[in-house]
């Protein structure tokens, strides 16, 4: 008996030894579960979604040596999408995106998906600020190596709709029919839908080939005002905390959160608000005002990038915001 015993042992461990080892879980499919479309919410009104946050050249940024971008490079987060927004009006079933940037494949996608309708892959409509590459380069994804998209409206100012029908290769969009320009004026309302309202203003900037705007965008309810880009606040002709009164949010030009952030290049050849003006200028605003404030379009050496930082932490203390990825707004 114990001499079979010791038979059956020996065969188990040859078939032991014979079957297949499992293979361990793939890390591919771990760093998968990292992206945010997964965590695309429902817009069931009218709404604004979040879709980016980062100023043009993304983050980690290229070239970039610094401590900020280094493990980025390696292990990139998905929350870091150049800065657009996206508003969802369910009643009319329709979808449109603020700034074709060039995250814009993941952005339309967690646009779509955000709808609690059958939304198109390419929105009803897109609006550009600016040609600076952050906010119109995406546009190269609605032609013929990409989507050949079929007459996608893009709502431009008159020196940014120039520029786009006589430069290559903007100019094969618009010959192919991916996209046709929509005019728009300065302070000029645009009715999108029976629910949904556009006003584009200029804006000081480095309009080297186009005019710079901003947005006002008005809902059945509330309205957002969206200025990504702006010099100084001193050198526009509004008064920002005007403007700040007449909105229910305010996601405004947070580039930088000081001068001392940047050390290799010539800080008044790249004009912008930094955070800590922006502050000092807000600080006797009421809470009720302040928390209308969305910080937005944060370089990538922006310690306001980090949720967690001393300096993101100092931002939300003083009673503001820091605009997060798929955050919604209801409108």
């Amino acid at each position: 008996m114990i001499k079979n015993l010791l038979h059956i042992c020996v065969l188990l461990l040859i078939l032991s030894a014979c079957k297949p080892k499992e293979k361990p879980e793939s890390t591919t499919k771990i760093t998968n579960k990292k992206t945010t479309i997964n965590n695309t919410p429902k817009i069931t009104n009218t709404a604004l979604v979040i879709l980016g946050t980062v100023q043009d050249a993304g983050s980690p940024q290229i070239g970039c040596k610094k401590d900020c971008c280094k493990d980025l490079f390696t292990n990139p987060d998905p929350s870091r999408k150049v800065v657009s927004l996206g508003v969802v009006d369910t009643k009319n079933k329709a979808t449109f995106l603020f700034e074709a940037t060039p995250d814009i494949a993941t952005q339309v996608k967690t646009l779509k998906n955000s709808a609690n309708f059958n939304a198109y892959e390419i929105p009803t409509g897109v609006f550009l600020t600016h040609a600076h590459i952050g906010h119109y380069a995406g546009l190269m994804y609605l032609g013929k190596e990409a989507m050949n998209a079929s007459n996608t409206p893009v709502y431009a100012m008159p020196k940014m709709k120039t520029f786009l029908e006589n430069n290559g290769p903007w100019s094969q969009l618009v010959a192919n029919q991916n996209i046709e320009i929509k005019a728009t004026e300065n302070n000029k309302t645009i009715q999108l839908t029976s629910t949904l309202k556009v006003v584009p203003f200029t804006v000081p900037h480095r309009d080297e080939f186009s005019e710079t705007v901003g947005y006002t965008i008005i809902g059945p309810n509330k309205s957002a005002l969206f200025i990504p880009d702006i010099d100084k606040w001193n050198k526009w002709e509004q008064d920002i905390i005007t403007e700040i009164a007449k909105v229910d949010y305010a996601f405004i030009d947070a580039t930088f959160f000081d001068a001392a952030e940047i050390n290799n290049r010539d800080i008044s050849e790249i004009p912008h608000p930094f955070i800590v003006e922006s502050m000092e200028l807000f600080k006797e605003l009421t809470f009720t005002e302040k928390s209308k404030i969305n910080f937005i379009h944060f370089n990538h050496t922006n310690p306001a990038l980090n949720i967690k930082s001393a300096k993101a932490k100092q931002i939300i203390k003083n009673g503001f915001n820091i605009a997060q990825i798929n955050g919604v707004y209801n409108l």
